[in-house]
């Protein structure tokens, strides 16, 4: 009856909710626990929205992943650029050791590191929880302080955020036009042997192309969380040349569900769908995800206002006559296939 309430209360089929709980959903970025370091937002509690309603926070929690069947997702650790390095990197493992605690302390959620990891926390009926850093300054002081990642603890770092950096240049127009720099470089490489995935989303264009020339090219790629520029030309956005550079390795893009990179207006599920299907009709339906960035400062579509309501984009799918298999792999097997190529 669970799965009848929901489409009810989301306006869809039975069939939708019911293929959305049944394929292990994975969301590639959720980023909620910047707000718990914040000002304590409780990871522990279903949220509905936030003082803003729907934007900003107030997306996703513990509770409601294990409500909607969201199978897997990568929570992430967001970085502050104005600390120094060293204290960028001490308040990183201090994150790190924090956000490890929530997880082992969530009921029904598993800290994973692995695909296997994941799918045997599905098989126990668990949401399997990934870790990811946002901005790789983080850990810019030395090459060493990546071995603090050594454990694979870490699933995936997103070189860049909002600012430049050591390693490279910010897609923001504001930032810095130069791509990876000597160290950028060396930091990619690190990362590779340490089968930690290279995240590309953020990143300016020439600094993805310095990355993807760096890259050990038997490790896929991730775009994490962008809209795609074919359907909406955003600087934000990456192009058909990044789109296909990531698929060349096996790689992923998880389509961001933040409105103002999705189109101009009446941004909606539909849009959502019309970016996925950008990157099948370029690519093939190999390399699309969803990567939500929900709580992370974001206005998603109104009928999309956070974890609960991502079956609305299986019934855009059904209802564009698009069969099992292809919204099976956009819902999670694009991305575990990618996870378990880069470290098992």
């Amino acid at each position: 009856m669970q799965e009848r309430s929901s489409a009810h209360s989301l306006g869809i089929s039975d069939e939708a909710v019911e293929l959305f709980r049944d394929a292990g959903a994975i969301d590639l970025h959720i980023d909620s626990f910047i707000w718990h370091r914040v000002f304590g937002y409780d990871l522990g509690r279903a949220h509905r929205g936030g003082w803003l309603g729907r934007g900003f926070f107030g997306h996703a929690d513990f509770p409601t992943v294990l409500e909607s069947g969201l199978g897997g997702a990568t929570w992430v650790i967001t970085t502050n650029p104005l600390r120094s390095a060293r204290g960028r990197r001490r308040v990183f493992e201090k994150n790190l050791r924090a956000l490890r605690l929530l997880l082992d302390d969530a009921p029904g959620v598993t800290h994973v590191r692995t695909a296997a990891e994941l799918r045997a926390a599905r098989a126990a009926g668990e949401h399997g929880a990934f870790i990811g850093i946002q901005g790789g300054n983080a850990l810019d002081e030395s090459l060493e302080a990546l071995d603090v990642l050594a454990d694979r603890s870490v699933l995936r770092v997103t070189l860049v955020h909002l600012t430049a950096s050591r390693i490279g240049g910010s897609s923001l127009p504001t930032s810095s036009r130069a791509g990876l720099s000597d160290f950028g470089r060396a930091y990619v490489e690190r990362l590779n042997e340490l089968q930690i995935g290279v995240d590309l989303a953020h990143i300016n264009r020439q600094g993805f192309r310095d990355a993807v020339e760096t890259h050990d090219r038997t490790q896929p790629l991730f775009v994490t969380h962008t809209g795609l520029a074919g359907v909406y030309d955003h600087w934000r956005n990456i192009d058909d040349e990044q789109l296909r550079a990531v698929a060349d390795t096996g790689g992923t893009v998880g389509v961001i569900l933040h409105a103002a990179f999705l189109g101009k207006r009446a941004v909606s599920a539909e849009t959502v769908v019309d970016h996925l299907a950008h990157i099948i009709d370029t690519v093939g339906e190999d390399h699309a995800s969803i990567g939500s960035d929900y709580d992370g400062s974001i206005i998603p579509p109104k009928d999309l206002p956070g974890i609960w309501a991502l079956p609305r984009l299986v019934q855009e799918m059904l209802d564009r006559g698009w069969a099992d298999a292809r919204i099976r792999k956009i819902l999670g097997g694009n991305a575990l296939r990618a996870i378990e190529a880069l470290r098992g």
